[in-house]
């Protein structure tokens, strides 16, 4: 009973101290609730009449022969369009071919066979990162294609946006990323995520479902570690089973599932 009672105080801190730009946090946040995702297209788009439809978090992709993706958020607005958000920390995670594999995956999930690809939607890849890792300190950088001869745009519908998750200018972007990083709703500036921060972090409701979130965390960092000693071939499996605090059965799943 000790033991609980200390992890679930560990998991109050933990909570605590989340902000939008922590992966699991923002999923929830933005899970299931369609006006979260459709005020930030709105800033970052400058669209105010953007009617943001249908959206999902963590988002599988698959590809059978190579490498498939999980999309942070995935939103249809009602003139069809698509728009991919990833919130990322770390520049690592945020490289450039990172967001062209993105933009070729949602493509490659949208036409289906006998359809033209004249067809295909308007899309829209978005970086969120903590750092300029751009390095211009500009608040927002709109990636688009071109011919290089005439300087003219390439207009095949796609669009990658990187935003300056550092940036903090007087304005609705500067605003909108001192919200990403604040861990305090009543320091927010916008209502819409403020409201959405305060019930996960301060309603009992709330509260209940993030530590439920930071359970399975919990756990998946432990799946993590054995998947790494199973990758590396050299760890019996209760060994395994004694660093990653998982139990045999477990671990002997994580086995069948890296050689299937």
């Amino acid at each position: 009973m000790e033991e609980n009672n200390k992890k679930h105080l560990e998991d109050l801190e933990r909570l605590k101290n989340f902000c939008l730009f922590d992966d699991d946090f923002m999923t929830k946040c933005f899970e299931s609730d369609t006006s979260c995702v459709e005020f930030v297209l709105r800033i970052l788009l400058e669209k105010q009449d953007l009617q943001v439809i249908e959206s999902h978090t963590q988002v599988f992709m698959a590809n059978l022969l190579n490498r498939s993706v999980k999309l942070d958020v995935l939103a249809t607005d009602s003139q069809g369009i698509k728009y991919n958000i990833e919130i990322q920390r770390s520049d690592k995670g945020a490289g450039q071919k990172r967001a062209r594999y993105n933009s070729s995956m949602i493509d490659a999930n949208q036409l289906l066979k006998g359809y033209d690809f004249d067809d295909l939607p308007e899309t829209y890849v978005i970086f969120i990162t903590e750092n300029d890792i751009l390095g211009k300190g500009l608040p927002l950088y709109k990636i688009e294609r071109m011919v290089l001869d005439t300087g003219e745009r390439f207009d095949d519908g796609t669009h990658i946006l990187y935003v300056n998750g550092a940036y903090r200018g007087d304005t609705p972007i500067g605003k909108l990323m001192h919200d990403f990083s604040c861990t305090e709703p009543s320091k927010m500036n916008y209502n819409v995520l403020s409201n959405r921060v305060r019930f996960f972090k301060e309603s009992k409701e709330g509260v209940a479902i993030m530590c439920r979130a930071i359970e399975e965390m919990r756990i998946e960092e432990r799946r993590e570690v054995a998947r790494r000693m199973l990758a590396a071939g050299k760890y019996a499996l209760d060994e395994i089973v004694d660093i990653a605090g998982l139990s045999l059965e477990e671990v002997q799943k994580l086995q069948n599932e890296k050689s299937a």
